[in-house]
Order: C-alpha cells, then structure tokens, then sequence
C-alpha cells in the first residue's frame, strides 16, 4: 500500500487508496497496490481511519493518501481523468435544524472540503460524494462537476489523521443513465491505462514539491 518518492527534500510516502477490485485494473496492478476500501462513504471512511491509525502506531504514517477510481458526470467527458479540487458530502442535511446543507452538525467542518494540494497537468473538477448512484436527472442536484461515493469520506479521515489527499477520478460513466453493471465498467480500462500512466510519472510530480508542503497541509477552516 505504500510507496516512497523523493520529493525536492526529502523522500515522502504514498498510501494509494481505491474503493474496489473492478476499478483496479492490470495497469495500475503492475505498478501500486492500493488498499481496497470497499464502496460507499462509511466503508471508505473507516478502512482508512483504521490503515492510517495502525501505520501511525508502527511509525509508519504516510506522508500523502492518493485516492483513485471512477466517478460519474454528465459533463465530463468520458474516461477521462480529473483531480478533485473540492469535494461535498450530498448526503447529510440537516438543514431543518437551521445546518447549512452538506455541514454535519456539531463537527464543525465545512460543506465543502477545498484540496490545495495539485498534481501538474491533470485538469480540476469538483465532486459530490453520498451513498447512491447519481443517474439521470440527478446529476443536475449536486452541484458539482462528478459524484463519487468515497472521496470526501477518505478525505474526512485521512486529514482526521493529519495526512493530505489528493483525488484522482476518471469518468465511468453519467452521459447516458446506468441500467445495468456494464454500463459502469465499460471505460474502466481505459481509466486504469491513464491512471497507471499518471502514477508512473508521480515521482517527477512530488519532486516538485518540497517533502514539508505535502504533509502540512491542513483543511481551512476545520477543526479535529
């Protein structure tokens, strides 16, 4: 799960992150070995609560999570791939107890998570992440460019433990509604291929960043 780059001054370390097995193609197989959170945000949420807590106690905390997989939007262009620069949590909505929309009560965090952290090169998107397919219709209510079902729970937790994240998502699906399993899987290969060619020039990317930038970065605005 974890690999070490060297980065302007000093080696940093990855945790690579994926919600599960279909996504994980041979491409991205031959070069990383992510761990596999399974799909949903409380499956995300808690697998990554649970690494990062164990690598903490054997001094092995990670300097950086990367996170991939698919995602769906209606108006991204299909298999390609987008990193998140700010993601939402659709689910929660408290707003009959006077909550913004998005924010949980009492966590003071915010309805949106904004990413600071980039990787040069990869165009930007926003996402909505919750527990059910976006399809159809749907998709003009989130108010984000792509929905997903893990990235802002992985984010919540990894920053809970004091570890950036940076997001990578390629486009499954969203320009005709999902019917049936094939529709999802049908440009995962091809999503596979371009991440897998992302994470091969990943050294080059990080050694352009000193080592400290990438593990003091810290959500605005949000307390833990």
């Amino acid at each position: 799960m974890l690999v070490t780059y060297d980065a302007a001054d000093r080696p940093i370390t990855v945790l690579f992150a994926m919600a599960s097995e279909p996504e994980l193609g041979p491409a991205l197989r031959a070069r990383v070995t992510p761990l596999i959170t399974g799909v949903g945000p409380v499956e995300a949420a808690a697998a990554v609560a649970e690494t990062l807590a164990v690598l903490a106690a054997t001094g092995q905390q990670p300097d950086l999570t990367v996170a991939m997989g698919s995602a769906g939007s209606n108006r991204l262009p299909q298999a390609e791939i987008f990193q998140v620069s700010a993601a939402r949590y659709r689910d929660m909505d408290a707003s009959p107890l006077g909550f913004e929309k998005g924010v949980t009560p009492f966590a003071d965090c915010p309805a949106e998570l904004p990413v600071a952290q980039r990787l040069p090169g990869i165009a930007k998107a926003t996402i909505s992440t919750g527990g059910a397919i976006v399809n159809g219709a749907t998709s003009a209510t989130i108010g984000a460019d792509m929905a997903d079902m893990e990235t802002y729970a992985v984010m919540r937790a990894a920053w809970r433990a004091g570890v950036p994240v940076i997001t990578l998502r390629g486009i499954s699906d969203g320009a005709e509604p999902l019917e049936r399993f094939a529709d999802w899987t049908r440009y995962l290969a091809e999503i596979d291929e371009k991440l897998a060619a992302i994470i091969a020039g990943l050294d080059d990317a990080l050694a352009q960043r000193p080592g400290d930038y990438w593990a003091s970065i810290q959500p605005p605005d949000a307390k833990f």
